[in-house]
């Protein structure tokens, strides 16, 4: 990128809202999360400005739909220089999902974003080989998902956040106890990948092996999973069935550009 990022908006759902990275004494609302991790970088990176300003719009549980619909439209009236858009993740989730349906609105967004002059970093889906088997049997489709978003980041002009292809994010101590999402590792991780693709450095990340998983004796891994279970799953599970989302009653955390750097 040419010219200096001098306010970035953040726009997706508990990906970029940070869930299970709890922010410091007076950070922007519970969570920190690898955008917020992202716009400290940028206050002193040679492509960013001390005085950078910084929103973030996301809200856990949200699906493409409601991101694009709610919002892009704010960030189009805030008008920053720069954009993360991760999002998709929570349509993979669900059965009959229409992947190329996904796609094409995610398209529309970036269109809307790169017509009023913002510049857009787009982030793919996780490599899910490694995951728990409900994360893993998504593995086909998210991989579909991630072609067009390299297609659709190659057609507008985007940067890619490529975490497909970051393959320390999938050692264990990167992810939360939920499995769904990440630690504080894991977002300072994605963060560094996020900042070395903007600043055209090298990448954290080569090869295609993914970190492998410890083995764990046969009594303690029926517990362990028996407690994911009770404690992750079955709420999961409970909120498509009655249709609620976890987000239902939360706002964006910081819905206004505000200087990072408070002096």
């Amino acid at each position: 990128m040419s010219e200096r990022i001098t306010s970035y908006a953040a726009i997706g759902d508990s990906f970029t809202e940070g869930l299970m990275d709890p922010a410091p004494t007076g950070g922007p609302g519970i969570f920190r999360g690898w955008a917020d991790r992202l716009a400290e970088q940028l206050v002193t990176s040679p492509i960013g400005s001390s005085d950078l300003l910084y929103a973030n719009l996301a809200v856990r549980g949200r699906l493409l739909g409601h991101i694009v619909d709610e919002q892009v439209p704010r960030v189009l009236e805030l008008k920053p220089d720069f954009v993360t858009i991760a999002g998709g993740g929570n349509d993979c989730l669900r059965p009959n999902t229409d992947i190329e349906a996904v796609a094409s609105r995610f398209e529309h967004a970036v269109v809307a974003l790169r017509s009023a002059g913002i510049r857009v970093m787009i982030a793919n889906g996780f490599e899910t080989r490694s995951a728990t088997p409900l994360i893993k049997s998504m593995r086909s489709k998210v991989a579909i998902y991630n072609c067009h978003l390299w297609t659709i980041a190659q057609r507008h002009g985007c940067a890619m956040l490529d975490l497909w292809g970051l393959h320390g994010l999938y050692a264990p101590p990167m992810w939360a106890p939920d499995r769904i999402h990440l630690s504080s590792l894991g977002h300072e991780l994605v963060a560094d990948q996020a900042l070395a693709t903007l600043e055209q450095a090298p990448l954290p990340s080569s090869g295609f092996d993914v970190p492998e998983r410890p083995n764990r004796p046969l009594r303690r891994a029926v517990a362990e999973e028996a407690t994911w279970v009770r404690q992750h799953l079955a709420p999961w599970v409970g909120r498509r069935l009655r249709g609620t989302s976890s987000g239902d009653a939360v706002r964006p955390k910081a819905p206004e550009l505000t200087r990072v750097r408070q002096d």
